[in-house]
């Protein structure tokens, strides 16, 4: 077990191998695009959480892996990150991994998820009596929609009374957390996956996808949109903030996994809803200019960062 004077937050979810193949010419389809090829440990949870522990939070992962180079490679950057990994390792078995096109502005155009694992696995580790001991002393429990959905109510049981934060990851896999919605803490999602949950067409403005969020039973959630407006809700709370433009974006993999992991960091030290989304959009931002899903930084670039979001507006 873990014993430590900062916040615990208890994790389930994805910790795999991220591909991203980035064009340097304008993007053709269906032809071949000159570009580069780059690899890293990534994975919705685990890049959220290598984020919050940046940002002054100890941090526990239950994931799944291969026993494979890429498996090993997963632990390794797991260890480097200071998270304690209670995972486990299936030795006939390969490690999950997504595999992502970046158009020459880094924006994601076709990404392929190799998660059978995740989906065969997870559920039945959730059964184990450690992982019911972490919970126990855990502050916060934070999932995302890898799991399959039976996965995702059973752990919402286990975590009883405590924050739950979940991490939507694209719109095919969104619904898996419906059966949750009204155990959420906070859902973090991208405009496309909150339309893909709504209903809504592409032309829905802030307003309808509160009412409609609200509809389907979440109590909180944040939606992000790129370089446009971002809506956050808290009850009847409803707040937007507009990101500053990021000049020179190098990769948008990991944006909306920094932002949960930095608001969620904020959120457990105790600041108010609206302050702890401007921490977390300010830590999206430093991870839109690396050419990494997991941006690393000092206290001092973070509060400069933080410094260019402005004030959420009510």
């Amino acid at each position: 077990m873990i014993q430590a004077t900062k916040p615990l937050l208890f994790a389930v979810g994805g910790a795999h191998l991220d591909r991203r193949g980035q064009s340097l010419v304008p993007f053709v389809p269906g032809a071949s695009n000159p570009g580069i090829m780059r690899e890293e440990p990534g994975g919705g949870v685990f890049n959220a959480l290598r984020l919050a522990v940046q940002r002054g939070i100890a941090a526990e992962i239950l994931s799944v892996r291969g026993g494979d180079r890429i498996g090993e490679m997963v632990a390794a950057a797991i260890e480097t990150a200071g998270i304690h990994d209670g995972s486990v390792v299936f030795m006939d078995r390969a490690t999950p991994s997504y595999t992502a096109i970046l158009d020459e502005h880094g924006d994601v155009v076709a990404g392929i998820a190799d998660m059978g694992l995740y989906e065969l696995a997870l559920p039945r580790q959730l059964r184990r009596r450690k992982v019911r001991d972490s919970i126990a002393i855990a502050d916060a429990v934070f999932c995302d929609a890898n799991l399959p959905s039976d996965a995702l109510q059973r752990l919402a049981s286990l975590a009883g009374e405590r924050p739950l934060f979940a991490l939507a990851i694209s719109p095919a896999k969104v619904s898996r957390l419906e059966p949750i919605f009204s155990n959420l803490t906070c859902l973090f999602m991208n405009r496309r996956e909150a339309l893909a949950l709504t209903g809504l067409g592409p032309d829905a403005g802030l307003k309808d996808l509160y009412k409609a969020l609200q509809a389907e039973g979440l109590k909180s959630a944040v939606i992000s949109n790129g370089g446009e407006a971002a809506l956050a809700f808290c009850g009847n709370d409803v707040f937007t903030i507009h990101p500053p433009a990021v000049d020179e974006i190098a990769d948008v993999t990991g944006a909306g996994d920094a932002l949960a992991g930095g608001m969620i960091a904020a959120l457990m030290r105790g600041l108010a809803f609206d302050e702890a989304l401007r921490e977390g959009l300010a830590a999206s931002m430093l991870t839109l200019k690396v050419h990494s899903a997991s941006a690393r930084f000092t206290r001092q670039e973070f509060d400069s960062a933080l410094a260019q979001i402005p004030a959420a507006l009510a």
